[in-house]
C-alpha cells in the first residue's frame, strides 16, 4: 500500500472503518466511510445507477459487519438472492480490511422499476443469507432472513435480531455525483453484561441503556456519514459526547480485495480430474475462468 494511498484515506477519511464502544451503556459499534475503493469496485461493470446504489450500500454493509472478525483470515460474505426479480444476485465479501462485490441483474427490468423502488420490487421473494467463516477453529457460521424490510441494512438488523439475538441498529447513505459515488454506514449493537460471544435467550430491545444508545446512534443524519470534512472521530463525538466514556480504535485501512490470480485458479483446477480439466481448455490449452468480481478473464494453464 502506498504512502500516496495512506495521506488519502486518512485525511479524508475514505476508506477506513473507525470502532468505538460506549463501555457504562454495554454498547459497541463500528462506523465506515467509503470513497476511493468503493469507486474502484464499482467500475469493474457498467452498473446502472440503481444497481451501483445498491451495491454501494452492501459494500458499506459488508465493511460494517466484516470489520467485527478479530482472526486474521476470518471472511464474512453477505448473498442476497432470488428468481424471476430484477436483481437475481448480489454478494460481498470482507476478509483482512479487503472488500469485494458483484451484482448480477436484469438491464430491462431494472430500467423498469423507476429511481426509488423498494427492496422487493428488486428481489422479490428472496433471501439474505449471511456467513462468517472463523480462520483459526475452520468454523462457519451462517443466518438466513427474507429479504423484507425498506433496504439491505433493515435486512441485516432482522438476521442480527433472529441469528445472533443482538440489538442492533444500522445506518448507511450513499452520495452519488456523476461518476463519483461514496458512502457511509453507522453499526451499533448492544451486548448488556459484557455477553460479546456467548448466548443471548433473547433480544433485549426494552433494555433501557439499549433504548437510550439508539436514540443517540438513530439521531445520525445521512449527510454526516458521507461528509468528507467531518472525520469519523468528529461523527462519534457528535453523537455521543455527552456519555462518561467513549472509546474510539482506528481499523485497517480498506482495500478493494480480489483474488482472481492465475496461482489462485491453478489451485482451484487442479482439483478436477484431467479429463474434466481437457474439456475446459481452448485451443490454446488454456483454461479461460470469467471473475465476475473485476469483470476480467484470467487463462490459465493447467
Amino acid at each position: 500500500m502506498s504512502e500516496d494511498y495512506l495521506l488519502r484515506t486518512t485525511d479524508t477519511g475514505f476508506d477506513r472503518v473507525l470502532a468505538f464502544s460506549v463501555p457504562a451503556r454495554h454498547a459497541r459499534g463500528r462506523i465506515v466511510r467509503l470513497g476511493p475503493v468503493l469507486e474502484t469496485v464499482l467500475s469493474a461493470h457498467d452498473y446502472p445507477p440503481l444497481i451501483k446504489h445498491l451495491l454501494a450500500e452492501a459494500l458499506v454493509l459488508t465493511a460494517l459487519m466484516g470489520s467485527l472478525l478479530k482472526e486474521e483470515g476470518s471472511q464474512l460474505t453477505i448473498q442476497a438472492q432470488s428468481e424471476d426479480a430484477p436483481v437475481d444476485l448480489l454478494v460481498c465479501d470482507y476478509r483482512d480490511g479487503e472488500v469485494r462485490g458483484y451484482v448480477r441483474h436484469d438491464d430491462a427490468a431494472v430500467a423498469a422499476l423507476g429511481d426509488d423502488p423498494s427492496l422487493d420490487a428488486l428481489f422479490g421473494k428472496g433471501y439474505l443469507a449471511i456467513t462468517f467463516d472463523l480462520a483459526v477453529t475452520k468454523e462457519r457460521y451462517q443466518g438466513v432472513v427474507p429479504l423484507e424490510g425498506a433496504s439491505l441494512a433493515h435486512a441485516c438488523e432482522s438476521y442480527f435480531a433472529r441469528s445472533e439475538q443482538i440489538p442492533s441498529l444500522i445506518r448507511v447513505a450513499v452520495r452519488s455525483n456523476g461518476p463519483r459515488c461514496t458512502a457511509g454506514g453507522m453499526l451499533v449493537q448492544h451486548l448488556p453484561e459484557g455477553e460479546e460471544g456467548k448466548a443471548r435467550l433473547h433480544v433485549g430491545e426494552d433494555h433501557p441503556d439499549w433504548e437510550h444508545v439508539s436514540i443517540l446512534a438513530g439521531s445520525v443524519q445521512r449527510e454526516e456519514l458521507v461528509d468528507p470534512v467531518l472525520t469519523l472521530e468528529q461523527l462519534v463525538w457528535r453523537l455521543f459526547n455527552e456519555e462518561k466514556e467513549v472509546r474510539v480504535e482506528p481499523l485497517v485501512l480498506l482495500q478493494r480485495g480480489c483474488r482472481c490470480t492465475v496461482e489462485y485458479y491453478q489451485s482451484i483446477l487442479s482439483r478436477f480430474p484431467e479429463e474434466e480439466r481437457a474439456d475446459m481448455r481452448d485451443d490454446d490449452g488454456m483454461i479461460p475462468v470469467d471473475c465476475a468480481f473485476c469483470s476480467k478473464v484470467l487463462r490459465i494453464p493447467v
